[in-house]
């Protein structure tokens, strides 16, 4: 079952990624060291697997 974009977002704030807003149901997200990732969608629908995928990729990024 696919996680929902509200969980991908969860995901992003948790890591220290900060909301830095977006047009429609695009949200850009960047971390004080650099890291940056567009999420797309509105809150309730199930995220995409590459969605999945890129959010995850980026949390790891900035793991030190």
């Amino acid at each position: 079952m696919p996680r929902k974009i509200r969980q991908l977002i969860a995901d992003l704030e948790q890591a220290g990624f900060v909301n830095r807003g977006g047009k429609g149901s695009h949200r850009n997200f960047e971390h004080p060291t650099g890291g940056r990732v567009t999420v797309s969608g509105q809150p309730g629908q199930d995220a995409k697997p590459y969605q999945e995928k890129e959010v995850r990729r980026r949390i790891a990024a900035i793991q030190p």
